[in-house]
């Protein structure tokens, strides 16, 4: 609303929003024109006058106070003394002045359901109907008054217990909302780190390996290492390139890639490498796909720096399991058993990655080596058990 209406359980913040709520507020006092009509042609004394302007004017200002600043946290017991306040008033007022100040009373019932929380305000209303009722038949003529008010009291009061209800349902959702903001920021960073973990990485090992080879390239072979170093700015170039898709959130690695990668990594290495062919990704969706290139590209990068493995195959494989059927990569290696004992957080990060596209990962030592295996689920079960 540009700054001017107030929502449901929002607080006004300026001046404007403040009258808004102050007009919404006061609309509903039209109906204290019988005691107005009252005080400007009841006939009574001016000093009568006077006092009853008087009080009129404290009632309607405690009354607005304490609606007006309702669901600001006062304590219970003050909002029952600021109700009894005005039951005291309101009785006083018709019991001096008249019949036509039976109405306070239903703004004492509205202020009780508006202020207390219903296991209060249903005591409250009800108790100030039987104050009405029972101020009504001690003033001449209240009685004919009674059932015209009674029942606004009661509903009025009820009804405003239910908007108070609303008013807090709307503050939960307004700070579950919130909530939910802050999760979602706290997920992408996150993602964020992980993705830069298996990016720069992978792309960093395969740099400080090449960076090696040239060195020891040189001066005997410059041509050689000039390759090597043509390789090394390329794959600098990549991993910039990467690491501002990453950030951007617009990156979704391919398998396919990824095993190309992987070769020309594991190559570099000295590493023997037994890798599938293009793989055939029927049935599986994007999630699984870039779930599974991260692992490969995890696996691979760990093999390369830690393991000091000779050989490394890498299987791709269609499984039945008691999930379904599952499309499997397995990466093992002969090296001193992975990055150490318990999970990295490169693990870790695969795991959920995993863990949210529907599959599982396993990873541990596998004699003088380690292994890895991740599964994403299949749509269909034709081929399985054949190579993917």
């Amino acid at each position: 609303m540009n700054g001017v209406g107030v929502g449901i359980g929002q607080r006004p913040v300026n001046r404007r929003q403040r009258a808004v709520k102050s007009l919404w507020t006061g609309i509903w006092l039209i109906y204290l024109s019988a005691p107005v009509t009252d005080l400007l042609h009841g006939g009574h004394s001016t000093g009568v006058r006077v006092l009853g302007w008087l009080g009129l004017a404290a009632f309607v200002t405690w009354y607005m106070l304490l609606v007006f600043r309702t669901g600001r946290g006062e304590r219970n017991a003050l909002v029952l003394g600021s109700l009894g306040v005005l039951a005291a008033q309101s009785a006083l007022l018709a019991l001096t002045l008249g019949r036509e100040w039976l109405v306070l009373f239903v703004y004492v019932a509205i202020a009780s359901g508006a202020a207390l929380p219903l296991r209060l305000a249903r005591w409250t209303i009800p108790a100030a109907c039987a104050l009405l009722t029972a101020v009504a038949l001690a003033v001449p003529g209240g009685r004919a008054y009674l059932a015209s008010l009674l029942i606004p009291a009661l509903l009025g009061g009820f009804a405003m217990t239910g908007v108070r209800e609303l008013v807090r349902t709307t503050i939960a959702l307004r700070e579950a909302r919130a909530t939910v903001a802050q999760l979602a920021a706290n997920e992408e960073r996150l993602r964020l780190a992980r993705d830069l973990h298996d990016l720069l990485g992978h792309s960093l090992s395969l740099i400080t390996l090449k960076s090696e080879l040239a060195g020891r390239m040189l001066p005997g072979r410059p041509d050689e290492a000039a390759r090597q170093i043509a390789d090394i700015e390329q794959v600098s170039r990549q991993a910039l390139v990467d690491v501002r898709e990453a950030v951007t959130g617009y990156r979704r690695p391919r398998l396919s890639a990824e095993l190309a990668g992987a070769r020309v990594a594991l190559t570099t290495a000295g590493v023997l490498a037994e890798l599938p062919a293009e793989p055939d990704l029927t049935g599986v969706g994007e999630a699984g796909e870039t779930a599974l290139a991260w692992a490969l590209r995890e696996a691979v990068t760990n093999v390369v720096r830690h393991s000091g493995a000779r050989r490394c195959t890498v299987g791709l494989l269609r499984r039945q399991t008691l999930d379904g059927p599952m499309l499997e990569l397995t990466v093992e290696d002969n090296g001193s058993g992975g990055p150490g004992v318990g999970h990295g957080n490169g693990l870790t990060g695969l795991g959920e990655r995993l863990t949210k596209a529907g599959g599982t990962l396993e990873a541990g030592p596998l004699g003088p080596g380690f292994r890895l295996v991740a599964r994403v689920p299949v749509a269909g079960t034709a081929d399985v058990g054949s190579p993917a």
